[in-house]
This record gives structure tokens, C-alpha cells and sequence, in this order.
């Protein structure tokens, strides 16, 4: 017989995982606080542009497929993908930057013209990641991080001294030039860690870029958000927006509902898809599992500044997506993780969704997002956004040698203050805890409480890890625990 679910959150993962406990038979319900649902991936409209708030990367298109195929679906059921070429362009000074072509042969013709030998090399090290990839993504990443011994295969036995080298260490032994060696540093940014804290083994997420590719849903990442709700929906799954969750009420050491809006609402189990620290903080203190002092020593990934903005005319010299690394990469690096603090010089993110999608702005017009990577928990203040923007919009138009100040019909600004009043998130970080060797797999939170029966946890704190993909893969990980005790 079916139990009675309570979801806190809707999110990725917690749509995922909803969909799974429908599908198993389950009376199921998501409580979000917000008036939207999605979590992070929330959209902005505004003026006739469209914005995706959180995530704008589509990476790991097979993570995707496979989802919706334990429902036997397809992402095209539900919405149209288009692969990016060029996928994405670095700027690294004025008029000088490296554009990544769709495709591995291009992208190799590219290395090698910066540096010679460097296509053959990209081949070599192209291949070692999609080994991992092969066996990370296809296998040890659906392991539910319960034991030590779910990295213990035949394939990682064959790689342990991966797990003991890192990301940037490997890159610099086989390529010199610098660019080169940002370019290739720069996927395991979404892992949350310098790729100095990295281990060689996440060199896999340089296949998820290179080779899979960079792609765009039409009409951004909340399309998937709305695929996922349809699906949930036509399984019985119940959303309740604008529901704020107060307490995870526990009898005798068991979760048996939660306070939504100040009403009781009974459960046989809860699972919280919402920010882990702050799920606990639901809980009283006898019943949590990790202690303040944990979290605090933790690693956490970067928080950003957004800025979401409108143009009044079309950008030249850009990518959909456009990376300006114009700047000191281990400057701003040391800014986030060792010494927390605004950096001087930010490297920072363009997202010009128009570019692909013309319903992302009027026509004639541009959406631009700009993402500064930030460490969590630093000052957030409306005159100190306003200096990040001035510095940053200065620097593309130098960049790219145009005028784009006077332009600028609006601007919507979100940073460490929003992430903690919007998402409850821990120190405002964007994308939970980083993937450092010591915080893989079995190492990072449980997804099942280890002090309250019936009480499971799901997201980016907890086990895969960050990201949109690893967010689907923690949904189904969960709702398999928790289909052990129905």
C-alpha cells in the first residue's frame, strides 16, 4: 500500500525524486514557499525577456535521457534541444579570445594552433575522460554514498591514483599555455572546488564539455522544470506553491509530518529537497545530524552575483555563452576559498540567450545574464552590486569593442542576500557543497537521517553533488531508499 510523502521543496531534485515515488505508487505531495516552482531554476520575465534565473548550462544530455526514459519518455516529449556551435567563447583580452567549436576534431584543430602538440594531447587526455565519464556517470554516481565500497570496482581500481591527483596538476603537466589551461580547468568550476582541490578523476566533466557538447532547450532551463512538473502531475503528484514549511514535526525518533503555514500536515515519511543546513534547522537540535561546527568546517561552492539584464539593441563579439577570463584566475580563486572577500579583478559569466532563442527577448533586443563567482556568506549590498556591474559592463564593452551602457533598458540583480531569503541557502552559496576528495560520495550528508526514521534528504549537500544533472541522479537515489522501507 502506498504511503503518504511529504516533499519540502521543487527543485530538480525534488521533482525528480517525486516523480519516482508517484510512479511507485505513492500519495505525494511537494510544499514550495515560493509562488514558482523550480528551487534555483526559477525564471525572471520582464519587459517581454525571459530569463532563467538559476542554471543556463545544459550539459550531460544522456543524464537527461535517461530520466525520462524510467518513465518511458524522451526530453522531446516535452521540449526541443538544440545543440550550441560554437559552444562557447573565452575572452581573454581585448579582441583576443578562443571560441570552443560542437565538436572534438575542431576543438583539437583549435588547441594546436595555440600550442603546438596540443591537439594530440587533447586527444589523449579526451580519452582518459571519457573513460571516467563512462564509468562515473553510467555507474558509480547512481550509488546512494552509503559505503566506501560503492567506489570499489574493477574500473576504479584501475584509477585509485586518480582519486590522490588533481585536476589542475594534470592539466599542467601535459599543457603550457595559459589559456589552454583555463579553458580546461574551467568545467570542474561547476563541481564547486579549485581544480587544484579537484581530484583527477572529475577530469570526466572535460568530456561532459568537449565531448557531448554544450546544448539550449528552447526557452531556457525552466522548460525542463516544466517538463518535469507535467510528468510529475500526470503521475498524481500534488504541488502546493506558496506553502512555507516551519518545522519537520518527529514522534518517538520518526518524521510524521511537517507545520506548512502554520498548519499540521501528517506524513509517513518527509524527504527535503530544500538546502540540507537549513532542512536540519527544522528539526529540533536532539534530531539533527550534523552540528554547526560541521558545516562550518565544510567546503562549501561559490555563491554569485546575477545580474539579469536588458538591452536595447543586438551585442556583437559574443557567444550564447561567453566566459571573460581577462583577469587573475588563482586571484579570484583565492578570493572565494582561502581568503573570503569581493575579488578586485572578477572573472565573470555572459549568458546571451537571445543569441539562440529569440523568445528570450523582443526582437531586435538582448538578454544578457552576468554570473561573478563569489564566496559564501561574504557583505551583500545594493552599492556594492552597483560597482560589480559598473566593473564588469566596462570590461565587456572594452572587450568587445562596443558601447552598451547607454543601452541598457533594465537591470535585476541576485546575490548572497536573495539566495538565503529566496531558498533558505546556507551562507547564500549557489550550488551547494563543493566535490573535494573529502567530500565524495559517501563522504558528503546523507540522504537518509541518520537520527530520524522515515526522514531523507535530496540535492546538491547531499549525495551526488552540484549541478542540474547530479540534482536528477540525487531524486532517484533518494526515492530508491526510500521504497526500501514502503
Amino acid at each position: 500500500m502506498g504511503k503518504k510523502i511529504a516533499i519540502i521543496g521543487s527543485g530538480f531534485s525534488a521533482l525528480a525524486a517525486s516523480c519516482y515515488l508517484a510512479q511507485a505508487g505513492h500519495k505525494v505531495t511537494i510544499y514550495e514557499k515560493n509562488q514558482t516552482i523550480g528551487g534555483r531554476a526559477r525564471q525572471l520575465k520582464r519587459d517581454g525577456f525571459t530569463f532563467d534565473i538559476g542554471p543556463t548550462w545544459y550539459w550531460m544530455p544522456d543524464v537527461f535521457e535517461r530520466f525520462f526514459a524510467d518513465f518511458g519518455k524522451k526530453p522531446s516529449d516535452y521540449y526541443s534541444l538544440e545543440k550550441l556551435g560554437p559552444a562557447y567563447q573565452v575572452y581573454f583580452g581585448v579582441h583576443d579570445f578562443v571560441t570552443i567549436a560542437d565538436n572534438l576534431d575542431e576543438i583539437c584543430v583549435t588547441f594546436e594552433s595555440i600550442e603546438k602538440g596540443a591537439g594530440a594531447k587533447l586527444q589523449k587526455f579526451m580519452a582518459e575522460a571519457k573513460s571516467n565519464y563512462d564509468i562515473a556517470i553510467k555507474d558509480l554516481v547512481y550509488n546512494p554514498g552509503v559505503s566506501p565500497m560503492e567506489l570499489v570496482t574493477l574500473e576504479t581500481a584501475k584509477k585509485v591514483g586518480q582519486f590522490f591527483s588533481n585536476i589542475r596538476r594534470d592539466v599542467r603537466k601535459q599543457f603550457k599555455n595559459t589559456k589552454l589551461i583555463q579553458i580546461l580547468e574551467f568545467p570542474v568550476l561547476f563541481l564547486g572546488a579549485k581544480p587544484s582541490d579537484t581530484p583527477s578523476f572529475y577530469s570526466f566533466m572535460n568530456y561532459a564539455d568537449f565531448g557531448l557538447g554544450t546544448w539550449h532547450p528552447k526557452n531556457g532551463m525552466y522548460s525542463v522544470i516544466l517538463a518535469i512538473e507535467s510528468l510529475a502531475k500526470s503521475l498524481g503528484v500534488t504541488i502546493e506553491t506558496n506553502s512555507n514549511v516551519s518545522k519537520i514535526v518527529v514522534t518517538n525518533k520518526t518524521a510524521t509530518g511537517l507545520i506548512v503555514n502554520g498548519q499540521p500536515i501528517l506524513a509517513d515519511v518527509v524527504l527535503s529537497g530544500a538546502d540540507y543546513h537549513h532542512s536540519e534547522s527544522l528539526l529540533d537540535e536532539q534530531h539533527r545530524a550534523y552540528s554547526e561546527k560541521f558545516w562550518s568546517n565544510q567546503t562549501f561552492a561559490p555563491s554569485s552575483l546575477l545580474f539579469y539584464v536588458g538591452i536595447d539593441k543586438k551585442v556583437i563579439n559574443v557567444e550564447h555563452h561567453s566566459l571573460f577570463f581577462d583577469v587573475d584566475f588563482d586571484a579570484h580563486a583565492h578570493s572565494i576559498y582561502d581568503d573570503p572577500k569581493w575579488p578586485e579583478n572578477p572573472l565573470f559569466y555572459a549568458s546571451f540567450p537571445s543569441k539562440t532563442d529569440a523568445n528570450s527577448a523582443p526582437e531586435g533586443k538582448e538578454a544578457a545574464i552576468f554570473l561573478i563567482p563569489l564566496a559564501p556568506g561574504i557583505e551583500d549590498t545594493e552599492a556594492i552590486r552597483e560597482t560589480y556591474f559598473e566593473k564588469i559592463i566596462t570590461r565587456l564593452e572594452l572587450l568587445t569593442g562596443q558601447e552598451l551602457k547607454n543601452n541598457i533598458i533594465f537591470k535585476n540583480s541576485f546575490c548572497v542576500n536573495d539566495f538565503i531569503n529566496d531558498y533558505n541557502s546556507y551562507k547564500g552559496n549557489a550550488y551547494g557543497l563543493a566535490n573535494t576528495l573529502l567530500q565524495t560520495a559517501f563522504l558528503r550528508p546523507k540522504l537518509k537521517s541518520k537520527k530520524v526514521q522515515h526522514l531523507y534528504f535530496t540535492g546538491q549537500l547531499t549525495v551526488p553533488g552540484p549541478g542540474v544533472p547530479p540534482a536528477l541522479i540525487s531524486g532517484k537515489l533518494v526515492a530508491e531508499l526510500i521504497e526500501k522501507i514502503c
